[in-house]
């Protein structure tokens, strides 16, 4: 070991001096670059750390210096300079070591390495023949600079290194990089600096500028650069033309390009027509596109297995799984084998129709010709599952994946949240996605906003907001949607002024310039009858120049309306046209229940007719607002006419219509046309709703007959339909008012039996009545029941139950009842 050390201790003595950078990158490479290491590395470099480094790379080898303890202490006081002037040493008789110091310090050592370095590498990997290497160099260098950074690295590029070896593939590569990464603008930049210096542009460089282009007519003069500087073609460039002007939606021109193709050196291939069958079925014109199979046998091409995928994806979509599964047949009859994705898609196509045991049936298909269920075909599984609401056996399925060893991936996860979040289960979705982020599966917007909305519907807006401060602290940004259910559930929870700090604190970012977000305070201040700060928020859109929608103006006509200000309401549908809008039927529904409620009836019906005058259809809202202001009028008989015509126009009225109309016929006392109303909702299969049963066992109680009443009330809980505490309410009230105690406490207590929850208020009123009755016994003895059942009485049913006693002349229990209000306190 100390023959080892004694070496390295004397070449540190050596004294190394660096020449600048500068100099050392402007030079010719193949000359200079040389020169530079006969004249000796030591007299290069006169920093230590780089001076101590460069010997032991020399001396005991990469791999055993960089894995030292000398090194990384060495290795903590370098900047990129010195990094740079390591490397360049390095770069020409030790070029494994300058690549292997590289990747450490990037990855192990998180070290930016400056442009110089990224340069430096790049030419060593091209020089070695690894040009893919030398490309992935470049691409890291482009996503770290980013966009619009093409004209200083072309500067360097060509003033340092102008004369290195392989310098025109560095060239071509990086503007290959650029184009990968998306920045077309500055690959095309590098484009024309090779031009000016008559460099050779590859024709991968080419290919993957067209395929960035081919959404414009900019690929064109890609092609003509292709063609008129003599670049080789291969087999990838006409099919991404041809795939471009599919789609620009040029399908025809298309066609042409391939036909002309045809005895070329690069004639019509399987990826050209492909690229047509694409083009024809994202068109909707899965028939032509099939008709293409012909053209391939015709030019002597044998479809293959994404031949037949592509057609098969667009029949399922379209939800022709027959066609679908006959065009399947019809591929292996051609010897052409489905694969996971041919299952897949079949899956999906069950999967969109909710028919989850046709899916299955592919996945066993599937298994029998030896191919196994991926990823995609558990997550298409999952979700028609999560659809179909079966969630126990989605996450069966989770684990089986895990126990094939499958991992989950961001989408599966966020479809699992989904579920549990629409079936209710919070709890769960929490864990699974704390669960997520334990195994490293980082959550993107998507998870987060689905899980942010779901807490904010079930009203954990305080838990939504918490997440929604980790998802900005991971620099994920949240987009209107996120905010717009933060907003809203601040609003359903009441809390309107934590809703506006909170929309105010997004005025100052671009979130808040979403019209959506405006629409929702608005719609909330106007349901709340603050109509004035409704016009605040419409006129700040104003000024902001955001344009309002429909939305926000039908918000704005029904807070004038809730505030009786229907002239202001009406002037905003003239504001609507000004803004070239159109007018729904939520507008006029709006105004004309506006007037309904004023009893304009005139004002109503104008607004009907203009209404249909605009060839705006009435919604079966829209009648129900005119049958209530029929109602109103006591023109009931209009309103039964009405409820036939909206039957005739493919109209439905709903349980709240017919209610209005049972309702108003109970107060005229025609209980037997609110009966056959009742009737009629079930000759149209509509289901009376626990409102309606309220409605007639109230006109039977008030109008009727008590006894009938009775009997109905018995018939339906017979049939086990649905009623509510009102339909027992209201029917023991009407017997303690008759004096029936009796038939009051049997219903109190099958109001009890049911399981509802019977408060002070309900004791109240049946003792009240029994008291005006001076039923005093039966009075007491439901105070009695009241506090065996651990309701404690308020002063109100104390000051009636004393006063009772003595009116009846019953000091004992009068005191008792003064003796219990002086406990209460």
């Amino acid at each position: 070991m100390l023959n080892h050390i004694h070496p390295w201790r004397s070449l540190l003595r050596k004294s190394l001096n660096l020449c600048p950078i500068a100099s050392l990158v402007f030079t010719k490479h193949s000359a200079s670059a040389a020169k530079l290491h006969d004249e000796s590395a030591d007299a290069s470099i006169r920093d230590d750390a780089g001076h101590q480094i460069l010997i032991g790379l020399r001396n005991f080898g990469a791999s055993k210096f960089l894995s030292g303890h000398h090194f990384r202490t060495l290795a903590s006081v370098l900047n990129p300079h010195q990094v740079d002037q390591i490397l360049l040493s390095l770069e020409v008789d030790n070029s494994d070591s300058a690549l292997v110091f590289f990747d450490l310090f990037r990855n192990e050592y998180e070290f930016r390495h400056s442009r110089v370095s990224f340069f430096i590498v790049s030419h060593v990997f091209a020089r070695k023949g690894q040009f893919k290497e030398s490309r992935l160099v470049l691409e890291q260098m482009v996503d770290e600079e980013g966009s619009g950074s093409a004209a200083s690295l072309c500067e360097l590029l060509c003033n340092s290194f102008r004369d290195w070896d392989l310098n025109n593939a560095v060239w071509d590569m990086l503007a290959l990089a650029y184009s990968r990464s998306e920045m077309v603008h500055d690959a095309l930049f590098v484009l024309a600096k090779m031009k000016v210096l008559h460099l050779q542009v590859s024709i991968a460089t080419c290919n993957s500028l067209l395929y960035n282009l081919r959404h414009t007519d900019m690929m064109w003069d890609i092609y003509d650069e292709i063609k008129g500087n003599g670049i080789q073609q291969n087999k990838y460039t006409n099919p991404i033309l041809i795939d471009g002007l599919c789609r620009q939606s040029k399908l025809q021109d298309a066609v042409t390009f391939l036909r002309e193709t045809k005895g070329k050196e690069f004639s019509p291939s399987v990826v050209s027509v492909n690229a047509l069958i694409s083009g024809f079925c994202k068109m909707g014109s899965v028939d032509v596109a099939k008709s293409f199979f012909c053209m391939m046998l015709k030019y002597g091409l044998l479809p293959d297995v994404y031949s037949y995928n592509i057609p098969l994806h667009w029949l399922c979509v379209a939800c022709s799984m027959e066609v679908a599964l006959e065009f399947t047949n019809d591929m292996e009859k051609h010897g052409v084998e489905p694969d996971t994705v041919t299952y897949n898609i079949l899956v999906n196509g069950f999967r969109i129709l909710c028919l989850m045991s046709g899916a299955w049936k592919v996945v066993q298909t599937m298994l029998l010709n030896g191919l196994n269920p991926d990823l995609v075909t558990y997550t298409i599984l999952i979700c028609g599952h999560c659809q179909t609401g079966n969630i126990e056996e989605t996450f069966k399925l989770k684990e089986k994946m895990l126990s094939q060893g499958l991992k989950l991936n961001i989408v599966t996860y966020t479809v699992l949240l989904s579920s549990l979040c629409k079936s209710g289960r919070i709890h769960e979705a929490v864990l699974l996605f704390h669960e997520m982020e334990y195994i490293g599966l980082k959550p993107d917007l998507l998870t987060y906003s689905v899980l942010i909305r779901c807490l904010c519907k079930l009203g954990a807006v305080g838990v939504a907001i918490l997440l929604y401060e980790d998802m900005c602290s991971n620099r994920i940004y949240p987009n209107s949607f996120v905010c717009s259910a933060i907003i809203s559930g601040l609003c359903e929870k009441g809390a309107i002024s934590e809703a506006r700090m909170y929309f105010d604190a997004l005025t100052k970012s671009d979130v808040a310039e979403e019209i959506v977000l405006y629409n929702i305070m608005i719609d909330r201040y106007a349901k709340l009858g603050n109509i004035g700060e409704a016009v605040q928020l419409y006129k700040q859109i104003i000024e902001k120049g955001i344009s309002p929608t429909i939305v926000t103006f039908n918000s704005l006509i029904y807070g004038f309306c809730k505030k009786r200000k229907l002239a202001e309401a009406a002037q905003l549908l003239d504001t609507i046209k000004l803004y070239g809008l159109i007018p729904t039927s939520v507008t006029y529904t709006t105004l004309m229940n506006g007037y309904c409620e004023e009893g304009d009836m005139h004002g109503m019906f104008c607004m009907l007719h203009e209404m249909k005058a605009k060839s705006i259809e009435p919604t079966q809202i829209t009648y129900t607002v005119v049958v209530k202001g029929l109602c109103k009028k006591g023109r009931l008989h209009e309103s039964v006419r009405l409820l036939n015509d909206m039957y005739a126009e493919g109209l439905f009225p709903d349980q709240i219509t017919y209610n209005t109309v049972i309702q108003c016929f109970c107060k005229a006392h025609d209980l037997q046309k609110a009966f056959q109303l009742h009737d009629q909702m079930l000759q149209h299969s509509l289901q009376p709703s626990p409102v309606t049963y309220n409605v007639l066992i109230n006109g039977l109680c008030v109008y009727g007959n008590l006894k009938v009443a009775d009997r109905l009330l018995v018939t339906l809980q017979g049939q086990s339909i649905r009623l509510t505490k009102v339909a027992y309410t209201t029917i023991i009230k009407a017997h303690c008012a008759k004096g029936d105690v009796h038939n009051a406490l049997v219903f109190f207590h099958q109001m009890v039996e049911r399981g509802f929850e019977v408060s002070i208020r309900d004791y109240s009123s049946v003792i009240n009545r029994l008291c005006k009755r001076n039923l005093i016994a039966e009075a007491k003895f439901f105070f009695c029941m009241m506090l065996a059942h651990g309701i404690s009485p308020d002063q109100d049913i104390c000051l009636v139950m004393l006063n009772a006693f003595h009116r009846s002349g019953d000091p004992i229990s009068a005191s008792e009842i003064f003796a219990m209000m002086i406990k209460c306190g």
